[in-house]
């Protein structure tokens, strides 16, 4: 089984963001990057599908600037066998939408004829988590998202709902799955491994050369800070909480 783990380059989580001058985006300049956390998570999946010998190849593919091929050295570091860069210059936060990611994905995926396609649940840039429902639209094939747990003998999935989780079949394969938080806990790259990786293949395409639509339906009109929360205050009894909540916040 080859599996297509998906992989974006993100501000890293622990950077607080800066809003560029003309507040149309964040500021990139000077900002540590690294894989989006549950593309990391996506990444351990399937190298551990890999480790059982449930598949036989990883193939570790991402979409961005020259940059973005050291985010598929860390997924190469973390066991994929291979990538597959997709170069363009577009930003991936908000010029590069979910429908042109996904019919890239496409693309790839016509050539590369995946049994299993491995993406995280949404970027934490962009936030919209719609990827991989729209790639696997574009693929007419079965979709799992928001994957908690994948049991590929049983083919289920148990999958993250708002009121819990539930169990869903999926009826063959390929598919395509989305991870969420709880599905692993990613492993960290070890030192002979990252020098391994650097030895590994990564193929570099433009994705003006896919015959794909990469412009975006959405305009944005402005990016600006949350407003400061005012500092919270310790009350000394249940009545005094009470009293504020229906006083002064308003909210009882």
């Amino acid at each position: 089984m080859r599996v297509l783990v998906g992989v974006k380059r993100v501000v890293d989580y622990a950077v607080k963001v800066r809003v560029a001058a003309d507040k149309k985006a964040v500021d990139l300049s000077n900002v540590k990057m690294s894989m989006n956390p549950f593309c990391e998570i996506a990444v351990e999946e399937a190298v551990r599908l890999k480790e059982s010998k449930a598949a036989t190849e990883v193939v570790a593919v991402s979409i961005g600037p020259k940059q973005a091929q050291e985010t598929i050295r860390t997924a190469l570091a973390m066991g994929a066998d291979r990538g597959i860069h997709v170069q363009t210059d577009l930003r991936t936060d908000q010029e590069l939408d979910s429908k042109a990611v996904a019919s890239i994905l496409s693309k790839i995926c016509a050539d590369e004829s995946p049994d299993c396609v491995i993406l995280g649940k949404q970027s934490i840039d962009g936030d919209f988590g719609c990827t991989g429902s729209m790639l696997a639209s574009l693929m007419s094939v079965p979709q799992c998202t928001f994957a908690a747990n994948i049991d590929f003998e049983k083919k289920t999935v148990e999958r993250e709902t708002d009121a819990g989780t539930e169990v869903v079949a999926f009826p063959s394969l390929p598919a395509v799955f989305t991870a969420d938080l709880r599905l692993n806990e990613p492993r960290y790259a070890t030192l002979p491994n990252i020098m391994k990786a650097k030895k590994k293949k990564i193929a570099t395409l433009s994705a003006s050369d896919l015959g794909v639509d990469l412009s975006s339906g959405n305009e944005v009109l402005e990016v600006f800070e949350p407003p400061d929360r005012e500092a919270g205050v310790f009350v000394e009894t249940v009545d005094e909480l009470v009293g504020k909540l229906k006083d002064e916040a308003g909210v009882i």
